[in-house]
């Protein structure tokens, strides 16, 4: 069952990445949802972080311990990061995607695409998918 919903959560972010985008000025509502999200991730307030998922994903997760577990085991990086940075948001086969970039404890540095869906109580998550890092050399 994990497997299926990693599928459906990675098929939904991947889907819209095969479109040509558009380049949008910065969303600070945006930014805080997803910056309000990992702030709850990081107190393990995984009921908080369940709130700023969208309808679809809480209706996928059922309730915050699932959505929290999927978090902890499948994006630690997002969890506990030690930095954040956003990076642009685009718009993407009429979907808005917020590119975001995430040091973990590591210091390894990962990019995580965020789909944005504006609902009547404000912008909410509707899917994360990691995309690869280019390859950095000296």
């Amino acid at each position: 069952m994990r497997r299926l919903v990693f599928g459906i959560v990675f098929w939904i972010g991947w889907s819209g990445s095969i479109f040509a985008a558009d380049v949008l000025p910065a969303e600070p509502a945006i930014e805080d949802t997803i910056q309000g999200q990992i702030e709850a991730f990081q107190a393990d307030d995984f009921a908080g972080a369940f709130d700023f998922a969208s309808p679809n994903i809480q209706m996928l997760f059922r309730d915050a311990d699932n959505f929290g577990s999927m978090v902890r085991n499948g994006y630690p990086m997002v969890w506990r990061p030690d930095e954040l940075r956003f990076l642009e948001l685009r718009e993407i086969a009429g979907n808005l995607w917020q590119k975001v970039l995430v040091r973990d404890g590591a210091g390894v540095v990962h990019i995580l695409d965020y789909q944005m869906i504006q609902t009547a109580d404000g912008w909410r998550i509707n899917g994360v998918q990691l995309l690869r890092t280019p390859d950095v050399g000296a």
